[in-house]
C-alpha cells in the first residue's frame, strides 16, 4: 500500500525547507528590529473561542473534534484569538503597548486551491493597548519592511489602506441603514473574486433601493483620499475618519515607504470583528490575490472576555509569501550555503585526524560535514560543492609532515595552507566567507 499527504497539507523536503526556513527567518529578523517579541500559544483551542469570535458558522471553516471528557476542541485557524485569550488572561500585568508577533502552524477546512492550503504557517504583527494611528503606521510599516528585506520595490507590491470606519459612515451618510452594513461588508470584500452579475445580485438583495446603492458604488470608486474630502459635505464622524486615515498615510511617508502604500476605498476586509484602518497588500503581477491583510480591531478582547483594549495587526502566509516571491524571481533558500567546511582526507589514513578536526570546528560553531565513505578526492570535493559548501579542508601529506591543512574556496577555487592549530583556533578568520554563519 502507498501512503500520500493529505490534500492541502506539505512535505518539506530539504531544498523545501531552506525556503521556509529562510522566509522565517526573514519574519523572525524583521519582527524583531521592530521592536517586537515573540510569543506562541496552544495548536488546539476550546471551539468556542472561535465561535465566540465568528458565529456557529465558523465550524465548517475548521478541524474540530470531542475529546474524551466530551469538550470540543479546535486546530486553530487562526491566531487573534489566542492572542487575545493570552492577553486578557493577563492584562492587569502586561506592559503597554503590547508589540507581540509569532509564526504558528494553522488548519483550515477548506478546499485546496493556490495560496491556500489546510496546513500552513502565518506571519502574525500585532499592537495592543495603543489606540493611535501612528500604530497603525507601525504595522503597516513592519509589512513593507519585509517587503524591502526580500527586495520587493514599490513597482512589484503596493499595500492598499482604507478604513472600516470610513467606509461606514460614508454608507449612513449615503442613506444605508446601519443593520445592513454587516453583510454589506461580506459582499463588498468579495467585489474582485465574484462575477459582476453575481456581485449586484448580492448587492440588490442587501440594499433594495437602487438610488442608495447607486450612489454607494459611485462614492465608493473614488480613487483618492482628496476625492472623497470633496464629494459632498460629510457628517463630523466622515470627516474625522478622512482626518484618521491620513494622519496614517502621513506617518508611512514619515517612516519612509510612502510610495509602496495607496488609499483605497475597496479594501474592507471580510471579517466582522474589524473597527477601523484596515488594509491589504498586492502583487502588481500576476499573482490574484492579497500577500497580507489586517486592520484595527479595538473590540475582539471585550467580545473574547476581556475589557476593551485597542489592537491592531496582520497576518501573511507562507504560502502566498512564497508564491509572491516566485514571482519575482526572489524565492530565497534554494542553492545557498548550508556548510561553512566539508572536511576531506586526500589520504585514507588521516581520516581519525579527519573526524578530531570536524569535532573541533564544530565546537567552536562552524557548520562541518565530512563523506563517511571514503572516496577519491574529486568525488568528495563534489559532495562538498554539492552540499552548499563555502570551503574544502584538505588533509594530505602536508598534514602528516608539516602539522598543515589546505583550504579551497570552493567559489573561486584558490587555495592556502593554514597550520592545523591555527585554524582550529581561530576558524573564522582562516576560512572563507566570515566563517560559521
Amino acid at each position: 500500500m502507498k501512503f500520500k499527504a493529505i490534500k492541502g497539507a506539505r512535505d518539506f523536503y530539504p531544498p523545501d525547507m531552506e525556503v521556509r526556513n529562510a522566509i522565517f527567518d526573514a519574519w523572525r529578523e524583521v519582527s524583531l528590529r521592530n521592536g517586537f517579541v515573540e510569543y506562541d500559544g496552544p495548536t488546539l483551542e476550546y471551539l468556542d473561542l472561535y465561535t465566540a469570535k465568528s458565529g456557529d458558522e465558523i465550524v465548517q471553516q475548521l478541524f474540530h473534534l470531542t475529546d474524551r471528557g466530551g469538550r470540543e476542541l479546535a486546530l486553530r485557524p487562526e491566531m487573534t484569538p489566542t492572542l487575545a485569550r493570552m492577553v486578557n488572561a493577563q492584562v492587569a500585568t502586561l506592559p503597554k503597548p503590547i508589540k507581540w508577533f509569532c509564526i504558528p502552524r494553522c488548519y483550515r477546512a477548506e478546499r485546496p486551491q493556490r495560496g491556500r492550503l489546510r496546513e500552513f504557517f502565518q506571519w502574525n504583527i500585532d499592537i495592543v493597548g495603543l489606540d493611535d494611528p501612528l500604530a497603525d503606521a507601525e504595522t503597516i510599516f513592519v509589512a513593507v519592511d519585509l517587503f524591502r528585506w526580500f527586495g520587493l520595490s514599490p513597482r512589484q507590491v503596493v499595500m492598499k489602506i482604507n478604513s472600516r470606519e470610513l467606509v461606514a459612515h460614508m454608507l449612513l451618510d449615503l442613506g444605508v441603514d446601519a443593520t445592513r452594513l454587516p453583510p454589506l461588508y461580506a459582499v463588498l470584500d468579495k467585489r474582485d473574486k465574484m462575477p459582476r452579475a453575481a456581485f449586484d445580485a448580492a448587492l440588490a438583495e442587501i440594499l433594495p433601493d437602487e438610488s442608495v446603492r447607486r450612489a454607494m458604488n459611485e462614492h465608493l470608486a473614488l480613487p483618492t483620499l482628496a476625492d472623497v474630502r470633496s464629494a459632498r459635505t460629510w457628517a463630523p464622524a466622515t470627516h474625522d475618519a478622512i482626518v484618521e486615515v491620513q494622519k496614517v498615510l502621513d506617518w508611512l511617508d514619515r517612516w519612509g515607504v510612502g510610495e509602496y502604500c495607496t488609499f483605497d476605498l475597496g479594501v474592507v476586509r471580510g471579517l466582522a470583528y474589524y473597527t477601523g484602518i484596515v488594509f491589504e497588500a498586492y502583487s502588481k503581477g500576476g499573482l490574484k490575490r492579497s500577500v497580507c491583510g489586517g486592520g484595527r480591531y479595538d473590540e475582539l478582547l471585550r467580545v473574547l472576555g476581556g475589557p476593551e483594549i485597542p489592537a491592531v495587526g496582520f497576518a501573511s502566509s507562507d504560502v502566498v509569501m512564497q508564491d509572491l516571491l516566485d514571482e519575482f524571481n526572489l524565492l530565497p533558500g534554494r542553492g545557498g550555503q548550508r556548510l561553512d567546511a566539508y572536511v576531506i582526507d586526500a589520504d585514507p589514513s588521516l581520516f581519525e585526524q579527519l573526524i578530531s578536526i570536524v569535532g573541533a570546528l564544530r565546537e567552536k560553531g562552524v557548520r562541518a560535514d565530512f563523506s563517511y565513505r571514503r572516496l577519491p578526492l574529486g568525488k568528495q570535493l563534489k559532495a562538498a560543492s554539492n552540499a552548499g559548501c563555502a570551503a574544502a579542508i584538505l588533509l594530505g601529506q602536508e598534514t602528516r609532515d608539516r602539522d598543515v591543512v589546505t583550504i579551497k574556496d570552493l567559489a573561486t577555487g584558490q587555495q592556502r595552507e593554514v597550520p592545523r592549530e591555527r585554524l582550529l583556533a581561530e576558524p573564522v578568520s582562516n576560512l572563507p566567507r566570515g566563517g560559521p554563519a
